[in-house]
């Protein structure tokens, strides 16, 4: 099939990493292994941070625009597409173009990862939640990545709505084999258990993790650890002055590397530790795991839907330092359990959190949403043709 992508949140080349980013290029490495073939509808981008009211008119306004445009020129196409597939629709970033270009031209309108917090209906974003519910009641099929969002959804789609659970998942071939030596971190020490953690680091929730860790980190100090921080970003310098307590020789700050340099790093580590607040899910502890490591986080958002917790690492309640703590020093101190969750985090990202799962479950809810247009497009036309 023909389908026209659009991330509303952030283009796919967008010049920032992220867990968003690097899951819609997943998604679209997905639709073309199930042979399908895959457009750019367009770059624009929907996001309000701030929750303008102002903001999300113009964008609504520009949005209505862009999908005019889109529908004329799908109009004129040879091939037009038979579906439209929009990545990670909610109140910050609703999807201005996918529910009028489908309606359009009768194509199928399916969303991965919808997200409706009924807190937000009359809150600075109501604008952009209330384009995200027409979105989402709109939508033929939706894929949900996180099933923290699979209630608020069905509220507002009703619980008949087609709609799949789609775990997170990565072309786990970037981790499969081995890599050069990272030159960027200086010789490990064998009498030290290696840690290591991957984030951007920016203001908020992510600065929020890097300090947490330190803290944790510094609670247990008197043991033997490094760590390998792999990231980069505007809040460089308030991550560094978080580790300033601890002996600088322990901590190897490497900067920002690229995929196959992360994989690397993680291949050479021991343990991998994140407390996760506020994070949607965290790819990176597939990317982790997917190297053989144990890891430690923080269970919110839906890092328990990639963390298998007391088998392929331990999850602890978000935002507690002593138990972040904890938790690292028994595996610290235990490298038989440590090595066994690692061979067990190994074969269970492989199991459910792989390429060619996750665009066989994509390929049959595309097609059941096909299917259901078509049906409700022949369904309108017998009540036209016989009023």
């Amino acid at each position: 099939m023909k389908v026209a992508f659009y991330a509303p949140l952030k283009p796919l080349d967008h010049p920032v990493p992220s867990g968003d980013r690097q899951l819609a290029q997943a998604l679209l490495q997905a639709l073309h292994a199930a042979g399908h073939l895959v457009s750019i509808a367009s770059r624009f981008r929907s996001f309000d941070e701030r929750g303008d009211a102002a903001r999300q008119a113009r964008l609504s306004h520009v949005g209505g625009k862009l999908a005019r445009r889109l529908i004329a020129r799908y109009r004129r196409a040879a091939e037009p597409p038979d579906v439209w597939f929009t990545y990670h629709l909610y109140h910050k970033a609703p999807d201005w173009l996918g529910p009028a270009v489908s309606r359009a031209l009768g194509i199928a309108y399916v969303v991965a990862e919808a997200s409706v917090a009924a807190k937000q209906r009359h809150g600075p974003w109501a604008w952009g939640y209330a384009g995200s519910i027409v979105a989402a009641q709109a939508a033929d099929a939706v894929l949900h990545l996180n099933p923290v969002d699979v209630e608020g959804v069905r509220n507002v789609r009703g619980a008949s709505a087609v709609a799949d659970l789609l775990p997170p998942f990565l072309d786990l071939a970037t981790f499969a084999g081995s890599d050069a030596p990272a030159a960027a971190i200086v010789a490990r020490s064998e009498a030290r258990v290696r840690l290591i953690t991957v984030a951007m680091m920016r203001p908020g929730a992510k600065l929020a993790s890097y300090r947490l860790l330190a803290t944790a980190l510094a609670r247990i100090a008197n043991h033997a650890w490094d760590l390998v921080v792999v990231g980069d970003g505007p809040a460089r310098s308030q991550v560094r002055a978080a580790f300033a307590g601890i002996d600088p020789g322990r901590i190897h700050f490497a900067g920002a590397q690229p995929a196959h340099r992360v994989a690397a790093l993680l291949r050479e580590a021991d343990l991998f530790v994140w407390p996760a607040i506020d994070e949607a899910f965290g790819m990176v502890f597939i990317e982790a795991q997917a190297c053989g490591l144990a890891v430690v986080g923080g269970d919110s958002g839906g890092v328990a839907a990639v963390v298998a917790s007391g088998r392929t690492g331990v999850l602890v309640a978000p935002g507690d330092a002593g138990a972040f703590a904890d938790a690292t020093l028994r595996l610290l101190r235990d490298a038989e359990v440590r090595q066994r969750m690692g061979r067990a985090a190994w074969a269970y990202v492989r199991a459910q959190h792989d390429l060619p799962a996750a665009a066989a479950r994509i390929d049959s809810l595309l097609r059941r949403a096909v299917a259901n247009r078509a049906a409700v497009t022949a369904t309108a036309g017998v009540a036209t043709a016989t009023r």
